[in-house]
């Protein structure tokens, strides 16, 4: 390593104008990089939703359906409307009266249960059909061709629709979204700092990896766009410590005498590279371990953090190093009293407290575990979209209207006899809060009138060897009156075709529920077996893993269990994605207190003493990176409008001032009464030290 990190001094210059140049294709790659908005579209392939939407696709070219409410227009007029949404590229059809029955027919000969499902007083309803899946480039252009038909007083409401306008609304606000979160880690920076140009030279460094990270997303073919608007932040945060890590050995190394500002760099890398690069392992582990979710979301963020993270370490070794050097002497020049400062009370508190301190933690620990299990949360993607946006007022619209929430396609067999098909749509017109049935078989018989030609009708609901049955239904997505509702088609179903599907928003949000609460238990067993094992081959210990593991896990319960006792609803990827987050992140501090504490003992300090110095000397390094983590994702959660990315970035903000405060605090107290145990089972650990203090413990505890 030293060679590496002499080459490194040496050739800064040469190594900061690849990454300069490298940058461009990063760019390219960037603009290039498609954005996925549809988060049902990551569920497992072999769910029954899934395969619903297969056959909806494939023989239907039905995967992206929308309805327009158009009120107030003559029926002329809605005709033509009609004509020229056809003419949209993208578009596949558009159903409305004149679809089955001519214009010169009088609207009461169409059946009754048509009537209803297509007019409501003033207004009527057109059914319109993608040629490609929700959120195609294709299907999104179409829709906001589609939306500029506002004007006219239509409407469109869908899954597709709420899409577009999620897509537009992230657009806009990702760039905002970053320079709030780069505005506010420059201010805690020049507080923990003592340079006025350091925290730029910082944010400039961190600025290649990003990109870097952004650009080479376009390998993975896509991202979705939770990942977009959480990546720029997420790397911000948590490789802050990296670049902080370095300048202070840096700047420590050259305050010897005689060193060279090369000499003095030189060793700063091969002195932090270690620290560095284990304490990214933990972090990395954390990330990859999202990749187990079913729900491939969590394998979308965990790669593009997981690769955010290695990509900072790299450039903290190779590209911040030159960028320290070349602003070394605006650094020093531009210096500021530091107003993050050690700690030196707490400490000195924790030791002589430590015993309350740990009965503390384990009563709160009881109540937080419940709270984290029992809070509720949300799976409609809908629901807390701003309501001004022209999606939201289309569905708005939907259910006051047509008493329309959400459209279930039921697929059957087209074996199934007409007599049960009409028995089987009898009875699920009697389901509760089912609003109306379309299909072939009720416009079939001596009850239909004879202007009424269903022919086309048939054409649009028979293909691939199914019949499909539209079910449209009163209540939201995702809510347990929807489920409950799904269960029951499901059985009426299931009689008379074992091997029917039903697909839509509805049944792809039941599923989305049932394979989060796996992979909720899934992902959090990984991420602390796999961070349990890294910390155990790091120390050596059998014991250090679960002390530290333990501490972070309380972090995260509290964390995660205020929002019960607030009585807020979060979204269901914060219970899988924020705890995994907040343990890969922070257990940083934990290792770093742990270190210095072995390094204390090593000196010959005893366990309180070692404590102390140990949360006094990490304690700015600690705080100036946990308030950098705070700020930035405050920052986001108050002016995000979308409610996801806002308790998401709510969550990792407060998450991350609870993981410093339970590591200054109880984890202090944990390793002090653990010493003894520590030591008997960790390798290498300085036992002479711990058991020379053993029997002085509670007195030096006593007199500090």
């Amino acid at each position: 390593m030293e060679q590496l990190s002499r080459f490194i001094v040496k050739h800064r210059n040469a190594i900061l104008l690849v990454a300069v140049l490298l940058l461009i294709p990063s760019i390219f790659g960037y603009l290039n990089t498609r954005v996925n908005y549809d988060l049902l579209s990551y569920l497992p392939k072999d769910t029954e939703s899934m395969k619903a939407q297969d056959v909806l696709g494939d023989d239907f070219n039905l995967s992206s359906v929308d309805m327009l409410v158009v009120n107030g227009m003559p029926e002329k007029d809605v005709a033509k409307l009609k004509t020229q949404i056809e003419g949209i590229d993208g578009v596949d059809k558009v159903i409305w009266r004149d679809s089955v029955l001519d214009l010169s027919v009088p609207r009461e000969a169409i059946p009754e249960s048509i009537q209803d499902m297509l007019y409501s007083g003033d207004s009527t309803m057109l059914i319109i059909t993608f040629r490609e899946p929700t959120a195609s480039d294709r299907t999104m252009n179409a829709i906001a061709q589609i939306k500029q038909y506002s004007q006219m007083d239509c409407w469109l409401a869908g899954f597709s629709a709420i899409t577009e306008d999620t897509r537009d609304l992230v657009t806009t606000e990702t760039p905002i979204y970053s320079a709030i979160a780069v505005a506010l880690c420059l201010v805690v920076l020049c507080l923990g700092l003592e340079s006025w140009v350091a925290p730029f030279v910082f944010l400039l460094g961190i600025a290649f990896p990003i990109i870097y990270n952004m650009g080479t997303n376009i390998f993975l073919g896509e991202i979705s766009y939770i990942t977009k608007a959480l990546a720029l932040i997420l790397q911000l945060a948590v490789t802050m410590d990296y670049s902080i890590f370095l300048l202070h050995r840096y700047q420590e190394e050259k305050a010897k005498p005689g060193v060279t500002n090369e000499e003095a760099m030189a060793s700063a890398i091969q002195a932090t590279f270690v620290s560095i690069t284990s304490s990214s392992i933990t972090t990395i582990a954390g990330f990859l371990a999202l990749c187990f979710m079913s729900l491939t979301l969590g394998k979308d963020i965990g790669l593009v953090m997981a690769k955010g993270v290695v990509l900072g370490v790299i450039c903290t070794v190779l590209v911040l190093p030159s960028l320290i050097m070349f602003f070394d002497k605006w650094i020093e020049k531009w210096k500021h009293p530091v107003l993050i400062r050690p700690v030196k009370k707490a400490p000195v508190f924790v030791t002589k407290h430590y015993k309350a301190i740990i009965a503390v933690f384990v009563l709160l620990f009881i109540p937080a575990i419940y709270a984290q299990a029992n809070v509720a949360q949300y799976y409609d993607l809908t629901a807390t979209l701003p309501e001004d946006m022209a999606s939201v007022q289309g569905t708005t619209q939907m259910k006051e209207k047509f008493n329309m929430n959400t459209t279930h396609f039921v697929l059957v067999d087209d074996k199934v006899s007409a007599r049960d098909m009409q028995d089987m749509i009898s009875q699920m017109e009697e389901v509760k809060g089912v609003s109306n049935v379309l299909a072939y078989e009720k416009y079939i018989g001596p009850g239909v009138p004879s202007t009424f030609e269903p022919a086309q009708l048939e054409d649009i609901l028979h293909n691939g060897g199914r019949r499909l049955v539209v079910v449209n239904s009163e209540y939201r997505g995702a809510t347990d009156e929807e489920n409950k509702q799904l269960d029951t088609l499901r059985e009426i179903l299931h009689k008379y075709d074992k091997n029917g599907l039903i697909g839509g928003e509805g049944a792809l949000d039941e599923d989305l529920i049932k394979v989060t609460n796996v992979d909720f238990q899934m992902v959090n067993i990984v991420s602390i077996v796999a961070i349990l094992a890294i910390i155990a081959v790091t120390f050596k210990s059998l014991s250090l893993p679960f002390i530290l593991v333990l501490a972070i896990e309380f972090a995260i319960s509290v964390n995660m269990g205020i929002p019960f006792f607030t009585h807020t609803t979060l979204p269901f990827i914060a219970s899988i994605v924020i705890g995994t987050i907040q343990l890969g992140a922070c257990i940083d501090y934990a290792i770093l207190i742990t270190s210095r504490f072995r390094e204390e003992l090593q000196n010959g300090q005893t366990p309180v003493r070692a404590i102390q110095i140990s949360v006094e000397k990490s304690s700015t390094s600690i705080i100036t990176s946990g308030l950098s983590f705070f700020a930035a994702c405050t920052g986001v959660a108050m002016i995000a409008k979308m409610d996801m990315i806002a308790s998401l970035c709510t969550l990792l903000g407060r998450g991350a001032l609870i993981s410093v405060l339970v590591i200054l605090f109880i984890l202090p107290a944990l390793l002090l009464a653990c010493s003894g145990l520590i030591a008997k089972t960790t390798k290498g650990w300085p036992k002479a030290s711990a058991r020379a203090a053993s029997s002085k413990s509670g007195k030096e505890a006593a007199r500090a």
